[in-house]
């Protein structure tokens, strides 16, 4: 469980199992299936970046103009950041009771500095090709940020960061109205934690706020705050029926809140026809994450995980765990073969959208995406034996 704060533990390996270390497995394995799920997800929603340039997702998406096939195929992806953010929290949760709060705050610490690092350098660089880059500060840099804001706030009880969590998830859309201006000496620091913008840098470069991380600190704090849960003895039914009554309550309340239209994201009208009606209920603000994007994604996120700690073991489950126990390797291959691969039609076919290349139909991006599945599963398998092998390479626990 060296990596348990951000990938949780997978088990390679063959070798028997008593029956305790397989209950661990099994829990971590469903930890692992999930996020491997959000990862596989995630990828879909970049072949879509990639080979839809020219028909761009608002944000919220707009249920007036977006076709259905487009809206839903960007709709599903949703799920990805709350979960893996959660998940975050929870591993690091895993991480404490095997080295204790003062090794788990350096340990999230140093990671966190290191996504941002990562952040700001080669996946800059797999996002734009123009030089000087615009820093685009995304899910990356939010979860670093998110860690080292947790390497603190891990050291309060339990109850208070519960507390917290809450209140940050749950109140910070009574912030919306705040809007600094560049000249206002709050405006970085509120752009970093809550106001989507463009920050100037020295030497005339721009770092853009795409993930303001506020509500991503709240998130990673419920995760932790939910560690108990999965702790060593914890009766496994009961924790399958409170994962199951957590999310089927976060949906319910989503339901509610939305339905009522009063608070927690922008409002909702009906549309002329009853599709456009559900596609513009369900249109939700990302960007910062609100509390009625956050409700249903992390509803669904509980109830997966309710669900997978049942089919342990299945050879879905272990592709997914794969996936799970590797996730910052996949994530920054698969930027760099999508980037290989749209240069490489850029070449051969010329743009064919404007200055873009793209496909003409939504379906093309499905197939693409069934295509790159296994393309990327193999190298993300042999890099999740390598790190599970060489646990003596201390670098190989921040990938």
């Amino acid at each position: 469980m060296a990596n348990a704060a951000v990938m949780g533990h997978v088990n390679l390996g063959s070798a028997p199992l008593t029956q305790p270390a397989a209950r661990v497995r099994q829990r971590l394995q469903s930890i692992d299936a999930l996020r491997g799920l959000v990862m596989v997800i995630m990828l879909l929603d970049h072949v879509r970046e990639t080979w839809f340039l020219h028909m761009q997702v608002t944000d919220p998406m707009d249920a007036a103009s977006v076709p259905p096939s487009l809206f839903f195929t960007r709709l599903v992806t949703n799920l990805c950041a709350p979960v893996f953010v959660a998940l975050t929290g929870l591993g690091a949760w895993l991480y404490c009771q095997g080295h204790g709060k003062a090794e788990a705050s350096a340990f999230l610490v140093k990671r966190g500095l290191f996504l941002i690092v990562l952040e700001v350098t080669l996946i800059t660089m797999a996002w734009t090709s123009k030089l000087p880059p615009t820093f685009w500060l995304q899910v990356i840099w939010a979860i670093g940020m998110a860690m080292i804001a947790l390497a603190a706030l891990l050291h309060l009880p339990r109850t208070v960061l519960l507390v917290l969590g809450l209140a940050i998830v749950c109140g910070h859309n009574l912030l919306d109205p705040i809007h600094l201006s560049s000249d206002n000496p709050f405006y970085v620091p509120w752009a970093m934690l809550h106001q989507r913008d463009i920050i100037a840098l020295p030497f005339g470069l721009f770092a853009k706020t795409t993930y303001p991380v506020l509500p991503w600190i709240g998130v990673i704090s419920l995760g932790f705050a939910i560690g108990p849960w999965f702790g060593k003895g914890f009766d496994q039914a009961v924790r399958q029926r409170r994962l199951l009554l957590l999310g089927a309550g976060m949906i319910a309340l989503f339901a509610i809140l939305r339905a009522l239209d009063i608070y927690g994201d922008k409002p909702w009208t009906a549309k002329d026809t009853p599709l456009q009606t559900i596609m513009a209920f369900l249109a939700l603000t990302k960007y910062p994450p609100s509390l009625l994007f956050l409700l249903p994604t992390l509803g669904i996120g509980a109830l997966l995980l309710s669900q997978f700690e049942k089919v342990q073991g299945q050879g879905w489950m272990n592709a997914l765990a794969i996936f799970g126990a590797a996730p910052m390797f996949f994530y920054v291959i698969h930027l760099y073969l999508l980037r290989v691969l749209y240069f490489s039609a850029m070449f051969i076919w010329g743009p064919n959208h404007g200055e873009t290349f793209g496909v003409d139909n939504i379906g093309w991006i499905w197939a693409w995406y069934a295509l790159l599945l296994p393309v990327l599963y193999f190298p993300t398998v042999w890099f999740a034996k390598l790190k599970a092998r060489r646990q003596d390479i201390a670098w190989l626990k921040y990938l």
